[in-house]
């Protein structure tokens, strides 16, 4: 250091601990020392006074003192040596760990900022090593620490991250003014970007790792959760630094309160929300992972760093799929997923927000985002043709965690907690029982789901509800159910490992049950036997039988409890000729399990039981039991005994066990077994079951069984998008509305309904077309726009409502559209045209595009399209999906239809107070910008459409407050001009009225013939 850089340097140190700069301190902050108690206390001439002022520089309302304590804060952290105290506490450390000179010497001014940046990279390093060779003293820790947080709201403070990140800072916020910890959020949320800087990154992950240890070292995040963590007693103050200041400890005990019930606030929760993320993207952060999952990660997961990628590439391999994972390892997996969450906010988990946003889109797009049924959604279209293969295996890679620890699925522990502390000696969400670990609680629960009235202590009806939503879940794959994994883990390998198909290895365990060693025998019997109770648990098969379920068995399928006796429907109706393969095929092998062991059949169990244990005790086998008891009843009544040993309710089963029994051969085991041979030698072509395709048929029968053939097709339309509608059937009636479409004669309900309105406003149309050629749409289109207008009878509004709504997820729907954009789909929207199912995308691609679109008369038909937008925000899909929430929230009250659900959205956007959507503000701001470039591009062709313009425009204030204004000066211009012509007229009236008395006077004064005037 040269001589002047030296004298610079004495100069500030002066600064931090001259008396007189104190006594400057002590004038300019005399009313804020006077309420920190600490800083009033400090010795004088030691520099403490200063630094104390720093500290609580956050609570300073005095503008003079904070100006003040601000300059001072850049000179003091513009070198290490000058932080009072950090010298005394760090000295030996610095020697230690070789972080650079501590004489005067040094080289250059701004790297002092590399000191304290090695020192805290040496804490980070020691938090992540089993054993440490070099530990950092407990005094300098917490130097380290306080540094860090006094420099956690303005990232000029911290030099080595300042300095790395220059360049960064301008290329990512530019626009985030400093102060408060915007700055160091900003940087984190890019830190994953190709284009940030190797050294960048590397400071910014120095300073999360910090943060992950002491939460204070966030500004953003202290400041917000203070009060909430004072409330719930989530840290102590004025403690030594323990677990207390660690971001999990702090994330733990506030999600606890959040699924407690407890009101956090929001400004908290999107905090917590962000570290969340931010501790899910990379796995660096969590010291656990890089101590237990070091060897694990080098092997299998090298190069996956970014974006959570190392952490599923991690649970994958738990998963058994790549290898295995030590105990640790995966506990420590565990612990992090319980931190940050996941299950209450599928967002969480980039890598499974990214993989599932389209699968999002199509088949969740009803719920909310952010919304903890999303994962439950997205369960439910696991293996469906919605689900995408990315999406696939990130939901199963978290759900194996989440499966294990019941409080990790939200909405289970918030209806399921008070039964759990009833009926399992559960505690809180984040307290843990050796004698009930979370993953035998839902074990408990599920054995008292389906407990009898006579047995007791059975579950509230919301947490059954639940339970048996998540037993729907596991059956889709056996590595969800953890008690069946790790007891059957050899078996399945021994029976099953050639079973890689959805739901086989369950079925393949079944079908081994003799074979399989005690405690997996146990498990997968106990399974069957809760299966055969509630067969709604086996998703795949419900899946399969939906259709029948539909047609034959829909009032016993909405039975709160089942007890079998939609098992016995299917098996009853299992040869109709609306029975498809799938369905047939799982039906008969539940047919077959069940003659393993006769507890598996429910009704027969609960009807027979007491018979069994009386007069067949020792057999177990269903078909045993079933002769057993048969051949006492055929006894009984031969012998014409008084009374009968086998209870009349089971006799009646034993009834429908032996019709069952004779339907199908292989229902008889033994009798299989011996005439196997001779059924492949003479019956190679006869199937055991009728299974049929299912066709549109059945749709008809399932959606329209009261329709008559007049209205049959508007009934099928109307249910077109009902997931239980058949794909070919939905072809076929989607041909059938573009058909329709094209020529409004072809459709008898529309054309009744606008009957009035075609002649009134289409005349034009009609009178050019002629008789023997389509319309193409036209007189469609022309309703469409006076629907716009609000000019439509209310019957003929509904009508063209309905089309509108239709054509709005399916452009093929509107001739015109497809006419006369034909090359811009092509061109433009070739992607989206393409998509198996159409729901609004390419619609949305044309509004988007419309800049780029040359053709004059496809853009009058993509400005047509957004003008129908303004009259009910249900015609436009994507809008509508994004503002659900919003409208429900805001505008419930509002009747929908002539554009009053959209006018309350742009009331709600123009309110400061209200709070919209992200997506919802996004999308109306896009409407706001199409709205007006169409209205430049077609002017407003009456008043109804001029009002609605100004309505939707963003300077809608402002024309508003200008017509206002007019017509007060108007008002007040007249006003004035009546008072002035209302005076002019009296006085008018009163010198007419004054010269008619004059004539009146003259008259009797002097009478006819009298000649003069009177003196």
């Amino acid at each position: 250091m040269g001589p002047n850089l030296l004298l610079l340097w004495n100069y500030k140190l002066n600064l931090t601990t001259d008396p007189k700069f104190e006594s400057v301190a002590r004038e300019v902050c005399k009313s804020t020392i006077t309420e920190i108690k600490e800083c009033a206390d400090e010795p004088v001439g030691k520099g403490y006074m200063v630094s104390c002022l720093v500290d609580h520089r956050g609570n300073i309302t005095e503008y003079q003192c904070h100006q003040y304590i601000t300059k001072m804060t850049a000179i003091i952290f513009s070198d290490y040596r000058l932080i009072c105290g950090f010298m005394d506490d760090c000295k030996n450390d610095i020697n230690i760990l070789k972080c650079g000179s501590i004489r005067l010497g040094e080289k250059d001014a701004h790297s002092q900022g590399e000191v304290v940046s090695c020192l805290e990279k040496g804490l980070v390093k020691e938090a992540e090593e089993k054993e440490p060779k070099i530990q950092v003293s407990d005094l300098c820790k917490k130097a380290i620490l306080r540094v860090a947080e006094l420099s956690s709201d303005d990232f000029h403070l911290d030099r080595h991250l300042y300095f790395a990140c220059r360049d960064d800072r301008e290329r990512f916020c530019e626009n985030t003014q400093a102060g408060e910890g915007r700055v160091y959020k900003c940087l984190f949320n890019h830190k994953f970007e190709e284009s940030m800087s190797e050294k960048c990154r590397e400071a910014l992950t120095t300073r999360q790792k910090l943060i992950a240890q002491d939460y204070k070292v966030s500004y953003s995040l202290a400041k917000s959760c203070k009060s909430d963590l004072k409330k719930y007693r989530c840290n102590v103050e004025n403690l030594p630094r323990s677990r207390e200041a660690r971001l999990s400890y702090l994330l733990m005990c506030l999600e606890s309160a959040v699924h407690r019930g407890r009101q956090v606030s929001s400004e908290c929760q999107g905090e917590m929300l962000d570290y969340r993320r931010m501790l899910m993207e990379d796995f660096s952060l969590s010291p656990e992972i890089i101590l237990n999952c070091r060897g694990e990660i080098e092997h299998h997961c090298s190069g996956l760093h970014r974006k959570g990628r190392t952490l599923h590439c991690l649970m994958k391999v738990v998963r058994g799929e790549k290898g295995n994972l030590g105990a640790n390892c995966q506990q420590a997996l565990q612990t992090l997923i319980q931190e940050t969450d996941p299950g209450a906010d599928y967002r969480i988990d980039r890598a499974l927000n990214e993989a599932c946003e389209s699968v999002i889109q199509t088949a969740c797009k009803h719920i909310r985002s952010g919304d903890p049924m999303i994962l439950s959604c997205l369960m439910e279209h696991l293996y469906t043709e919605k689900m995408v293969e990315d999406c696939e295996h990130r939901l199963l890679e978290l759900q194996y965690f989440i499966s294990r620890d019941w409080k990790l699925d939200p909405v289970l522990y918030r209806k399921c907690q008070g039964d759990a502390s009833r009926l399992c000696h559960t505690h809180g969400w984040n307290e843990t029982s050796e004698l009930m670990p979370p993953g035998a609680v839902f074990s408990c629960l599920y054995r008292h789901a389906y407990r009898t009235e006579e047995q007791g202590r059975r579950l509230s009806r919301e947490c059954r509800a639940e339970v048996q939503r998540i037993l729907h879940q596991r059956a889709m794959d056996v590595k969800l159910d953890p008690a069946l994994q790790d007891k059957c883990l050899i078996d399945l390998g021994k029976w099953c490992s050639e079973k890689t198909e959805t739901g086989q290895e369950l079925e393949c365990l079944q079908d081994h049950l003799d074979d399989l060693v005690v405690e997996c025998r146990d498990i997968v019997g106990n399974l069957t036997e809760l299966e055969s109770e509630d067969i709604q648990i086996e998703a795949l098969l419900m899946r399969a039988c939906e259709p029948i379920i539909q047609n034959f068995c829909h009032d016993v399928a909405d039975n709160q409890i089942d007890s079998g006796d939609l098992m016995e429907c299917l098996i009853q109706n299992k040869h109709q000729k609306d029975m498809n393969e799938k369905c047939a095929i799982g039906v008969t092998h539940f047919q077959l399990v069940q003659m393993k062991d006769f507890r598996f059949s429910y009704k027969f169990k609960m009807a027979c039981k007491e018979d069994v244990l009386k007069l067949c005790p020792n057999i177990k086998k269903k078909v045993d039991v079933v002769i057993c008891l048969s051949t006492t009843v055929r006894n009984d009544t031969l012998q014409e005994a008084k009374e009968h040993r086998v209870s009349l309710k089971c006799r009646k089963q034993l009834r429908v066990e032996e019709l069952e029994m004779t339907e199908d051969i292989r229902l008889e085991p033994e009798l299989y077994e011996a005439c196997k041979s001779d059924i492949k030698n003479y019956c190679p072509t006869v199937q055991y079951g009728n299974a049929q395709v299912t066709s549109c048929f059945v749709i008809v029968k399932r959606f329209c069984a009261e329709a008559d053939s007049k209205t049959m097709l508007q009934c099928l339309k109307q249910n077109k998008n009902s997931e239980l509608m058949d794909p070919k059937c939905k072809q076929m009636i989607t041909k059938r509305q573009i058909t329709q479409n094209t020529d409004y004669r072809l459709n008898p309900v529309l054309r009744k309904a606008c009957k009035a309105d075609i002649p009134k406003f289409c005349h034009g149309i009609l009178t050019k077309a002629k008789d023997d050629s389509e319309l193409e749409g036209q007189v469609i289109s022309c309703l469409k726009l006076r629907y716009a207008d609000q000019r439509l009878s209310s019957d003929c509004e509904d009508q063209i409502q309905i089309i509108i709504q239709e054509s709005a997820l399916d452009y093929r729907l509107d001739p015109q559209l497809q006419l006369h954009c034909s090359e811009e789909i092509s061109s433009l929207c070739a992607e989206e045209a393409a998509a198996q199912e159409q729901t609004g995308q390419v619609e949305e691609c044309l509004k988007v595009n419309l800049l780029k679109i040359k053709t004059e008369m496809c853009k009058k038909e993509v400005l047509n399209m957004l003008k129908e937008s303004k009259a009910d925000i249900f015609v436009d899909p994507v809008l509508h999906t994004a503002c659900a929430l919003d409208i429900k929230h805001h505008c419930a009250a509002i009747t929908p239809g002539r554009g009053r659900q959209m006018s309350c959205l742009m009331e709600a956007l123009e309110d400061k107070r209200v709070r919209l959507q992200p997506e919802c503000k996004k999308r109306l701001n896009d409407r706001i910008e199409m709205w007006s470039y169409a209205a430049k591009v077609a002017p407003a062709d009456g008043f109804s459409d001029l009002a609605m313009q100004v309505m939707t425009s963003p300077s809608k204030n402002y024309i508003l407050s200008v017509i206002s204004g007019s017509i007060c000066i108007l008002f007040l211009i007249g006003l004035m001009c009546g008072r002035i012509t209302k005076r002019v007229t009296r006085e008018l009236k009163d010198r007419l009225q004054y010269r008619s008395e004059t004539v009146a006077y003259k008259d009797l004064a002097w009478p006819q013939g009298v000649t003069g005037s009177p003196t």
